[in-house]
Parts: C-alpha cells; sequence; structure tokens
C-alpha cells in the first residue's frame, strides 16, 4: 500500500466532501499519521471509510467524523480541553495541536495505557490520558474551554455542562440508532446553554455514559 496516497485518497475523499474545508485541519491530518494509532492487526484498515476496532471492544469513529468533530469544534491555542473517550489517543493528538492542553478522560485500562504509547510516540507532550468514569467529567482540572464526546450518547450528564468555561463549547454526538446529530452546547456567559444541530451521523455509544442527571432545556 502507498501509505502517502491512501492519506491524500482519506482526506480528498472522504474528509473534505464532509464540509471539512478548514485548510488548517486538513494540514493536521497530513501531519498526524492516523496509521500510528491503529493497531497493528488492523493497520490496513487505517485510511477506510469505517470504525477501526480496538481492544476491550471499543471501535475509532470514522475518519470523516473524528476530523468534522475537530473542526466544529473550533479550538484555540489558548483553550484548555477535556476529551471523554480517549480511544487509542488519535483524537486526543489532533485536539493537542489545536489546543493549549488536552485531558482525555478513557475508562477501559487497556485503551490508557495503548493511547499514553502512542502518544508518547508521536511526541505529543500537552496532553494526558487519565483513566476514569467520563460521566463525571474531571472537575480537578476544570473548567474547561471546550469539551468534545468522541462517541454517542442518548443525553449529555450535567456534570460536563458544570465544568464548562462561561463561552465554552461543548460537541456530542446525540441520540440512538438509526437517528443522531451532532449537537454542540454552547454555555453564555451568564451560565446558560444553547445548542444548534451541526449534522446527522451515527456513533458507537460511550461506554458507561448513561447520565444520573442527564441535561434538560
Amino acid at each position: 500500500m502507498n501509505v502517502e496516497q491512501a492519506r491524500f485518497n482519506m482526506i480528498e475523499q472522504q474528509i473534505r466532501p464532509w464540509d471539512v474545508l478548514d485548510s488548517s485541519i486538513l494540514a493536521l491530518l497530513s501531519a498526524v499519521h492516523r496509521e500510528d494509532f491503529v493497531p497493528p492487526a488492523h493497520q490496513a484498515l487505517a485510511f477506510m471509510d469505517l470504525e477501526v476496532p480496538l481492544p476491550a471492544g471499543q471501535s475509532m469513529l470514522n475518519p470523516k467524523v473524528e476530523a468534522r468533530l475537530v473542526q466544529d469544534l473550533n479550538l484555540g491555542k489558548r483553550d484548555n480541553v477535556l476529551q471523554i473517550g480517549a480511544g487509542s489517543g488519535y483524537v486526543t493528538a489532533l485536539l493537542a495541536h489545536k489546543a493549549q492542553r488536552v485531558i482525555a478522560l478513557e475508562n477501559k485500562t487497556e485503551l490508557v495505557s495503548l493511547a499514553r504509547n502512542n502518544l508518547r510516540h508521536a511526541q505529543i507532550n500537552n496532553a494526558e490520558i487519565v483513566e476514569g468514569d467520563g460521566s463525571r467529567g474531571f472537575a480537578a482540572q476544570g473548567p474547561y474551554a471546550a469539551i468534545l464526546l468522541t462517541g454517542s450518547v442518548t443525553a449529555v450528564p450535567q456534570a460536563l455542562f458544570d465544568q464548562l468555561k462561561p463561552g465554552g463549547r461543548l460537541l456530542a454526538i446525540v441520540g440512538r440508532e438509526p437517528v443522531m446529530q451532532a449537537v454542540l452546547y454552547t454555555k453564555s456567559e451568564q451560565g446558560q446553554v444553547t445548542h444548534e444541530e451541526l449534522f446527522d451521523t451515527i456513533a458507537p455509544p460511550l461506554d458507561g455514559m448513561a447520565p444520573d442527571r442527564p441535561f434538560t432545556f
């Protein structure tokens, strides 16, 4: 396989047509090598339009969904970010290139180890993988300018909204199959949360994310 050609095809044929048009994101997808975050047994799937299996019964999101989520979170270099669901660490690496600092929560010990190793090999120094319950967030390092859920939920736990800074954004895929939407929530300076439905998609559910107290409008 010609890796660079496969990467180019992924970006131009899968990702760009999905309204990922930010040139900095497209350049980032070339610079951060997705194949380095894919388990060796599934290397041939690294650039395909599908969800790549991970240990512990989990999977990486489809490449176009990963790219669209990172783009639509609209990060700045001074932002601190909380990611729920580290997986293999690939999306964590993308976020780390756009933000000041990333805390990624992962509740599967096997994936915590995998993501940490992958980030170390990629020389990502401004991201930390923390083993923990994503539904509770990580208040110790908050509040956050942005929170990203890298999987689907039926409702966003209130604890995550509580850990957003005023002016902060939270992006999640919300719903049940076959109807899910990527929803961008924004917290006002007064603490009110509004939301915008961005696009339809399907994503695997985040493990252990049934909220004790879901957010309601």
